[in-house]
């Protein structure tokens, strides 16, 4: 067995590697119909994204409901079997492997390392289970731990994440929302992983215990060197504890920046929406919400050249025409838009 600490001695705070690379990642979902259930064609979930996480980094993946923000991050974990593209992940001994390529067997190994908090704490706790079994359940399918093993780390990773021991024997319904998240919160961090990827952790919470949830989060982060992928729809929750922002938007990756750079001057006129609906800490400032018009539109039928280009205020012909790239357009700032050097968007206090 595996003796467990709480240490981040194997992660000290000078080294910074690239600890996951994603290379032009797609996942399409099939659309079938007619007598024979044929391909009619493809729902493109996740078209073509591309970026590197640093180790001990939390980054944001913010936008709409069904941008794919969610899908990446299952596309990484491999929950989805990737339609292309690379996912490169360094391990703890500095090898890179393509997660993307491995095998279910060759997976299973790196589910220690790499692990995911789910959205909604209601849904994705077993009813049937107890507080220690829910916990502990990783630790007996990874043979990390058996018996009053179990025990012990439980109620170390109960303590760790602000819960009670004394309760391990109770049932998930007997807990408050905010209770089941941190029980989710501490099954994620049983196996002490290096990678862990957040879905909406808050968004189910009330704000007074997203506050608390979020704290944890930042506190854990430093005490343990975790690396995060913070997937939300919030900016105002994503700016508190995300070293960088990533913006989707139908299934493409269309800004990507250091989090105040971005919130305080947008290089594309999506995040420029989206920093316009973050309400002021002082209420006396008026800021200028933009509203946008028409529907997202559908992945199964996305539209030519510039994705975003129909609700577009600033769109002209070449958007509709031709694909913009993401490209680097002051250090560490890039997007995916043809007037990012041309355009005088509005951020935070702007």
């Amino acid at each position: 067995m595996v003796d467990y600490q709480w240490t981040i001695e194997k992660r000290p705070a000078t080294e910074r590697r690239n600890i996951l690379e994603i290379k032009n990642l797609k996942q399409y979902f099939p659309l079938r119909g007619g007598l024979f259930q044929r391909v009619l064609g493809h729902i493109r979930a996740v078209d073509g994204v591309s970026f590197v996480l640093r180790e001990r980094e939390v980054l944001g993946l913010v936008g709409e409901s069904g941008c794919g923000k969610t899908t990446t991050g299952r596309t990484i974990l491999r929950l989805y079997d990737p339609t292309a593209g690379e996912i490169w992940y360094t391990k703890e001994d500095g090898t890179r492997v393509d997660i993307a390529k491995l095998s279910a067997a060759e997976m299973k190994p790196l589910r220690r390392e790499m692990r995911m908090i789910f959205q909604d704490p209601y849904s994705s706790l077993n009813p049937r289970f107890t507080v220690r079994d829910v916990i502990g359940e990783p630790l007996l399918i990874h043979r990390e731990a058996s018996g009053k093993q179990v025990d012990e780390r439980v109620a170390q990773l109960m303590e760790a994440v602000g819960l009670n021991p004394a309760y391990m024997s109770r049932y998930p319904h007997e807990f408050s929302g905010g209770q089941r998240q941190r029980i989710g919160l501490a099954r994620t961090l049983c196996l002490n992983p290096r990678l862990i990827i957040a879905d909406e952790p808050v968004s189910a919470l009330d704000v007074s215990i997203q506050a608390q949830v979020l704290n944890l989060l930042a506190e854990l982060r430093e005490q343990l060197g975790l690396t995060i992928i913070f997937i939300a729809h919030d900016l105002s929750v994503v700016e508190h504890i995300c070293d960088r922002i990533a913006v989707m938007y139908v299934g493409k990756l269309v800004e990507l920046a250091e989090s105040e750079e971005l919130l305080r001057n947008p290089k594309h006129p999506y995040t420029e929406a989206l920093v316009s609906a973050v309400p002021a800490a002082d209420p006396d400032i008026k800021s200028l919400r933009i509203v946008l018009q028409g529907d997202v539109p559908s992945p199964a039928n996305p539209p030519s050249g510039c994705v975003f280009h129909p609700r577009c205020r600033y769109a002209q012909a070449i958007c509709s025409q031709e694909e913009p790239k993401l490209e680097e357009v002051s250090p560490g700032h890039f997007a995916s838009c043809h007037f990012a050097n041309e355009l005088s968007l509005v951020g935070i206090g702007g």
